[in-house]
């Protein structure tokens, strides 16, 4: 390995979720505000020039930009290009309102706009029979009217989901019936007839309905002949943009991120109009505003300087005039979906000068993971010409899966960035990875090596101390082909360097007895990896119990953020504890006040230690009233009748089952785990995500320490009396089972 790849444990960086999703969340990479600039403020001066090459997500550039740095944004999608924009100059609500009051005011006909769009979206309440607005009707794939509508009348509030009626079929069939002219209508800002694209145009118009066209293109003609401000016209544009989105059929509750331009079996079609009016909210900023200047100017100090158009373009500029401190960004994954209709709403928001340098989002329908690491690496490349050597780079990899990580790692490490940190939380949240830039010299690229990859997943096993899923191991894996150079040799083609990739992660795991695959189905991507054999090290859920309940001790007013801050500390990269297993046990352990976690009184060490002095004495109590003979064997507590084991008794103050269950000689139905009732959920919850721990515990009964306490204050406490009560006492499911790991 050469000294400059070396790694260092990278610490994950928690920040919050934001309050407001924002215009276009679906599309755009969701990501916890604060990670950022958590970031730069530890490795970069303010002031100094940040470069955002990919421009996917405008709230990064803007966080960036806030925290007193000048970040350089290359955006050639013009609608993140314009997100970024409205976002720095952050419009208030009463600005929104008062440009879609001028917008609502215009005529259509003798019709004012707005009352001329509600009556598109008419329908009669069920209970009081009032024509009042849908909130949205609901549609089958491949039927030409709608099957239901959502409502809430005004009138009787009456509300929720109700059949349609013959006059919402009547409706919807009248508006289709003059749906060709509108769509000829909004093509034709897109794509006129004799363009070439104009058949891929019309393709991505399949997804808008006749009513949604209809409206879309009166808003649009009406925008255009406005005689208002142009600051006025930004904002009606912003909650055009918003309409835009809202109108199409890709909202289903199976899809909430759509990727691909394809309509689902059941889908709503959301009132336009409604749409303008909820886009205010998305819009309407709390946050200060951010200076913005489009390339060549410059900013003196903190803000953003956006250049419309790809890196390759700016790269020469760039390395002549400004000096970039580091590199940020959110890594683009393939979305076909948002970039196709970036291409048409660019038309239709600013014409077809707009939409012409973006058409390429109109042509490519498919968009696999070998096309995404070779566009990945065409940016890296012209990103290690113009940085200086050993210049950082951040980046985030949202949405994470196996295949857009090898992408990611492989495109950079063949455009000579160097891999230093990667930290990896769950298959919910980014990857962070941190790369500095290396020699430009043509690297002697390894063979990749079988041994390697297999000793790297055994080690992070080993270290884990549980299974892992697969994303984990995955992970693991390219750490180690990284490492060699081996994740593409210099003549070959990212299609096969990444087949080669994951073959060779996949036979380091179905090639060797040392890993165990718990998974109903075959995929190697299924499910959870371990080891065979019992785990050496505590599990990685217990030793973040244990980090928890050390940090309680020392600080007694922490806020979560600052729990996480410690803990990501002490469990690096792919070690990265979730936010659940934390939460889990600071329910166990903690209360909350005023926002603020302290340990409980009764979890303090004196209290637990007198306890756990009482708790064996009163189980040998009841155990010699029942007529057993009690000793004391290792960590066990015994009752025996006649040479017989009846039951084995293993006493905590903790849930640090894993030692109990990897140690125990005993018939696991006849052990019993006596644990603090506010332990037994988070005891619970350990076995959810680690299967090989549920395995070994199937069969354990636990006895709280509450219900010890009542059985030995029992006058007459049978053997029947016992046995009943252990059984019947139930635990606590604990919560946030959806995220595992």
């Amino acid at each position: 390995m050469d000294s400059e790849d070396t790694m260092e444990p990278l610490s994950y960086i928690s920040g919050t979720s934001p309050a407001n999703p924002g215009p276009l969340a679906r599309f755009l990479p969701p990501l916890e505000e604060g990670t950022v600039s958590a970031w730069l403020g530890k490795h970069i001066k303010q002031g100094d020039w940040l470069l955002d090459p990919f421009g996917f997500s405008p709230r990064l550039a803007l966080e960036a930009a806030r925290s007193g740095y000048r970040v350089l944004v290359t955006a050639n999608n013009p609608i993140t290009r314009f997100l970024l924009e409205i976002a720095a100059n952050a419009p208030v609500e009463a600005e929104l309102k008062s440009a879609l009051a001028e917008l609502a005011a215009s005529r259509k006909g003798d019709e004012r706009l707005e009352t001329h769009l509600q009556n598109l979206y008419l329908t009669p309440c069920e209970k009081c029979g009032k024509e009042i607005q849908a909130q949205a009707f609901l549609w089958r794939k491949g039927e030409e009217v709608p099957y239901a509508r959502i409502y809430e009348c005004p009138h009787c509030e009456d509300k929720g989901e109700h059949m349609a009626t013959s006059a919402d079929i009547e409706r919807a069939q009248g508006i289709a019936k003059t749906a060709s002219l509108h769509r000829a209508r909004v093509l034709e800002r897109v794509a006129p007839v004799d363009d070439p694209d104009r058949e891929y145009a019309e393709e991505a118009l399949q997804v808008y309905l006749p009513r949604a066209i209809y409206a879309l293109a009166t808003l649009v003609n009406r925008l255009d002949g406005l005689n208002t401000t142009e600051e006025r016209k930004r904002l009606i544009t912003a909650l055009l943009l918003i309409a835009c989105d809202s109108a199409n059929s890709l909202h289903s509750p199976d899809r909430p991120r759509p990727k691909q331009l394809t309509v689902s079996n059941q889908f709503r079609e959301n009132n336009v109009w409604m749409a303008l009016e909820g886009g205010i909210n998305l819009f309407s900023e709390t946050s200060s505003k951010v200076p913005f200047e489009a390339w060549p100017k410059k900013i003196p100090d903190g803000g953003v300087c956006c250049f419309d158009g790809r890196l390759k373009s700016l790269a020469e500029q760039v390395r002549k005039e400004i000096p970039i401190a580091a590199v940020i960004g959110a890594i683009p994954r393939p979305n076909q979906a948002f970039w196709t209709l970036s291409a048409l709403w660019s038309g239709w928001l600013w014409g077809r000068e707009a939409a012409e340098p973006f058409k390429i989002g109109l042509r490519r329908r498919r968009y696999d993971w070998a096309w995404n690491a070779t566009a990945l690496n065409s940016t890296f490349r012209h990103l290690n010409d113009l940085l200086p050597l050993g210049t950082s780079m951040f980046c985030l990899v949202p949405e994470p899966e196996p295949s857009f990580l090898t992408s990611a790692l492989t495109s950079a490490s063949a455009a000579g960035f160097d891999l230093k940190g990667l930290a990896l939380r769950t298959e919910h949240d980014p990857i962070q990875i941190h790369w500095g830039r290396g020699e430009h010299l043509i690297r002697e690229t390894g063979k990749p090596d079988l041994e390697a990859v297999r000793g790297e997943i055994e080690n992070h096993l080993v270290e884990r101390g549980e299974p892992a899923s697969y994303l984990h191991i995955h992970a693991a894996g390219l750490i180690a082909l990284n490492q060699s150079h081996a994740l593409k040799q210099n003549d070959q083609e990212f299609d096969i360097a990444l087949r080669q990739t994951h073959s060779t992660i996949d036979a380091a795991l179905k090639g060797d007895t040392r890993f165990i695959h718990y998974s109903s189905g075959e995929g190697v991507e299924t499910g959870l990896w371990g080891l065979h054999r019992t785990a050496l090290s505590d599990s990685l859920a217990d030793r973040v119990e244990m980090a928890v309940v050390t940090f309680l001790q020392k600080n007694r007013h922490s806020i979560f953020l600052e729990i996480e801050d410690e803990l990501y500390a002490q469990f690096p990269g792919l070690l990265t504890p979730s936010k659940v297993l934390i939460y889990q046990a600071l329910n166990s352990y903690a209360v909350k006040e005023n926002g603020a976690y302290r340990l409980r009184d009764e979890d303090k060490a004196s209290a637990r230690r007198g306890e756990l002095e009482q708790m064996p004495q009163m189980i040998e109590g009841i155990g010699r009233r029942l007529g057993y003979s009690v000793r004391k064997e290792g960590k066990a507590l015994i009752w025996e009748e006649d040479g017989k084991i009846i039951r084995a008794f293993y006493i905590l103050a903790s849930a640090l089952i894993g030692r109990i269950a990897n140690e125990n000689q005993y018939p696991v139905e006849k052990c019993l785990l006596v644990l603090p009732g506010g332990r037994a959920p988070l005891a619970a919850y350990k076995q959810q995500r680690d299967v090989l721990l549920a395995g070994k515990m199937h069969g354990w009964k636990i006895l709280k320490f509450r219900l010890a306490r009542a059985l030995n204050e029992i006058p007459v406490l049978t053997r029947e009396t016992f046995d009943e009560q252990i059984t019947s006492d139930p635990v606590e499911k604990a919560e946030g089972q959806l995220m595992m790991f």
